[in-house]
């Protein structure tokens, strides 16, 4: 079945079950942060046991999304998807029943890393972008970023309420009934295996070469360095802001307003960029995100932290979020074609979350041993500009296939 010969029915299942997926899984990854000091004092754990635990879910994460990439590319993504839906549930678990920093990190950090795999942005993206024509991917895959922000409006003050009437172990009761939800969103979503790709997106080469292809590829290379820093940012604000407003004294229910305001303004943020991918280069979007970002977190850690100033850097933050996921994954479509998208991205989001197990974990182990988070700020500010630049002036030219090469110029 080709893409255009789909119902509006059947393009719009897809859609929104790729959409509520990507939503409830980066919904309940983010608010973990929020766990924290219940965790560190029921369990017994530190905040560095804490931090490696969710250092280890991204670098997990990382490792093993270009082989569920692969396996989505070759057999089909929709037991791929089902069966991440099942590990986040059992991780969910495994997290409530801690009595341990083993099992916790059993939990939190293998489970969920290895579920977010296989439901998160990569998956979703490549469903999406299967779903629509060329023109509308990068304004779909902007709105479905958009639409999977709404998880975290939804997740953090659930978690945050359930932490606080019934403690921490029934917020994650709360977020089993959030997965319970993921499991039909799965199915539906799964529905784009069926749908033929484009010949001017196929190839007939095989994955090892198409991987070849991109990591000698200057472009990529730049592209999938650059994402590093994102994964730093941003998952070290998310683990570590809750405790960073609880350092300075500030209403614990102050973090998860600011996670929930983060996923508002993702909202927009998510589909502006999406629809200026289509119209603008990509790789100036995504140079401008992160410097600005870059810009926000030192102007925010600077200044003595309030409620009005972190709302308003959760605004900005916010805006900021995904709307790289959307022009990372229109970049490797643009390069590569959509037949090995998946594997593709996969590889890209390993630099990344390299760049958030850094986030998570260092920002811990600085604060364990400073006293302060002066100088994870200051570093994460430091490479933000450093990668932003050189985002900008990578290569967007796709590479010259093989049997390209071997036509002999014409005079």
């Amino acid at each position: 079945m080709k893409a255009a010969e789909l119902t509006s029915f059947q393009r719009w299942s897809i859609l929104i079950g790729a959409s509520v997926l990507l939503s409830l899984a980066m919904g309940m990854r983010q608010s973990f942060g929020l766990l924290q000091p219940s965790v560190i004092r029921d369990v017994g754990i530190t905040s560095a046991d804490f931090s490696l635990a969710t250092a280890l879910q991204n670098i997990i994460w990382g490792v093993t999304q270009p082989i569920v990439g692969l396996m989505a590319d070759r057999y089909g993504s929709r037991w791929v998807m089902l069966g991440g839906v099942v590990i986040y549930a059992a991780g969910l678990v495994l997290m409530m029943m801690a009595d341990s920093a083993l099992t916790f990190t059993l939990g939190c950090g293998v489970c969920v890393g290895i579920a977010l795999s296989c439901t998160a942005s990569s998956m979703t993206m490549t469903a999406t972008s299967r779903t629509v024509s060329p023109a509308k991917r990068s304004v779909a895959m902007g709105a479905v970023s958009a639409a999977g922000s709404l998880g975290l409006v939804l997740a953090s003050p659930l978690a945050q309420t359930l932490i606080t009437t019934s403690g921490w172990q029934m917020a994650l009761v709360g977020f089993l009934g959030l997965a319970a939800v993921m499991l039909p969103s799965a199915f539906f979503a799964g529905r784009s295996d069926k749908i033929d790709i484009d010949k001017a997106d196929d190839s007939e080469r095989s994955a090892g070469e198409v991987v070849q292809s991109a990591l000698g590829h200057s472009g990529f290379m730049v592209m999938a360095i650059a994402f590093f820093v994102c994964g730093l940012q941003l998952v070290f604000i998310t683990t570590h802001l809750p405790n960073y407003l609880a350092i300075c004294g500030l209403d614990p229910s102050l973090g998860a307003s600011a996670l929930a305001t983060i996923g508002l303004f993702n909202v927009l943020g998510s589909y502006v960029f999406g629809w200026l991918g289509g119209r603008y280069p990509k790789q100036y979007l995504l140079g401008g995100i992160y410097i600005v970002r870059s810009l926000a977190i030192a102007a925010y850690f600077y200044f003595p932290a309030s409620a009005t100033t972190t709302l308003v850097f959760a605004a900005v933050m916010g805006a900021l979020w995904l709307g790289v996921i959307p022009l990372v994954n229109g970049l490797v479509a643009q390069l590569f074609g959509l037949r090995y998208m998946a594997t593709l991205t996969g590889i890209a989001f390993l630099s990344h979350q390299v760049g958030s197990f850094i986030g998570a974990w260092g920002g811990g182990m600085i604060y364990d041993r400073l006293g302060s988070y002066d100088r994870a700020w200051q570093a994460a500010v430091l490479i933000g500009l450093i990668a932003g630049t050189a985002q900008m002036l990578m290569n967007v030219r796709p590479p010259r296939r093989r049997e390209e090469l071997a036509v002999p110029a014409t005079a």
